[in-house]
This record gives structure tokens, sequence and C-alpha cells, in this order.
């Protein structure tokens, strides 16, 4: 079975949603399962946003109160304690994903596209690293077993593994994607969003059978 996953790394409800995935695939041992990772942009006109917490730039984006953005916050470190997570968002450090998509990409090519994605939702979500930054990028990279100089070659040069990047971003848009994380499995059946463990294990016994 094959697991397509459209996501972006700066989705809280990403990260969530690959736990649960994780949870629900721990029931099925014996089967041959396949992951890839898509790459998805919530918002492909990010900059980085010096001196600006994640509270005010999503009250400010969504025409909300901070206080009530904090609120918003609060409940998604909640919920993504309930799968084992600890959100930091008092230190995420607002930035454009496209760059580390690309990394990913690289790391697909190695078979390392699912450690890279892990790495790099710890990285933003927990750590509150800077993943815009280019030597935060490389260690991190390093980390999932990456080479540093193809990881270099990667952030010199600009064309390489964009158009993977925007080739993903483009299906997503043809097979009608609104949000994520959006999983799909053997091209048969979808699931949108963190979606509990039940119905991961639901939709994976429906494609076995």
């Amino acid at each position: 079975m094959k697991i397509e996953i459209w996501s972006d790394i700066m989705c809280p409800f990403c990260y969530i949603g690959k736990r649960q995935l994780e949870t629900a695939l721990e029931q099925f041992p014996n089967e041959e399962i396949e992951i890839e990772w898509k790459s998805f942009q919530l918002d492909p006109t990010i900059t980085p946003q010096s001196g600006k917490d994640v509270y005010t730039f999503l009250a400010e984006r969504k025409g909300m109160s901070v206080e009530q953005s904090k609120e918003m916050h609060k409940g998604v470190t909640e919920r993504a304690k309930s799968v084992g997570l600890d959100y930091n968002f008092d230190k995420a450090i607002i930035s454009n994903s496209f760059t580390a998509h690309r990394v990913i990409q690289l790391a697909k090519t190695k078979k390392l596209g699912d450690k890279m994605e892990e790495i790099f939702f710890k990285a933003y979500f927990t750590d509150g690293r800077d993943l815009n930054n280019g030597p935060t990028l490389i260690e991190l990279a390093e980390q999932a077993g990456l080479n540093k100089e193809e990881v270099l070659n990667v952030l010199t040069d600009e064309n390489l593994f964009s158009k993977e990047v925007e080739h993903d971003i483009q299906e997503a848009q043809e097979i009608g994607v609104q949000g994520v994380p959006f999983f799909v499995f053997d091209r048969k059946y979808a699931v949108s969003g963190a979606q509990p463990v039940e119905a991961f294990v639901n939709t994976i016994n429906e494609v076995l059978k």
C-alpha cells in the first residue's frame, strides 16, 4: 500500500496527523506500506516576521484579537499533547517553508523523507528553530542522514528541487486538496485532516479489502 501525504511543516495539524497515522499503522505490522510526503504551502506569501510572535501574526491574518489567537493556539497545544507532542508556540519563528520543502525533496531521493519531516516538525513546533536559516537547515538535514554538500547545493541553487515542490502543490490543486494534512491511500481513498486513529484504521482496512 502507498500512502501519499500532502503537508506543510509549519502546519500544526500535519504533525498531529502524522502521529495519528503512525499509531494506526502499528495495527498493521505485517503490511508493506510505503509513505510518500508531498509538499504543500499553507501560505506561500509568508516572509520572515522579525520580532513578531505567532499569536500576533495569526491575529492580524485572521482579523482576531491576540487573546483569541492565544486561546486558539492553546487548544492546538493541548491536542498535540494528547498524542505525545510538545508545542511551544512562544518560541516558534515565522518563516516561509519553500526552502525547507526543497530539502525534503532531496531527502525523498535518499528514502529519508519521513525522517526529515519528523525532524523539521520537531524543530519548528517544539524547539523554536528557524527553518529559513541556512546553517540550521544543514544541521537538521545532517541529523536526518543527508550529505552536507548536497544540502548546501540545494540552498545555494534555488532551481534545485523547486519544480518538485511546485509539482506537488499543483497536483494537490488538481485532486481538490483544500487543506492539509491530506492523506491518499493507493489513489483510492482519501482522509482529510488530522483524523482520529480509528479513521485511519478503517481506511486502511477498506484499502486492504
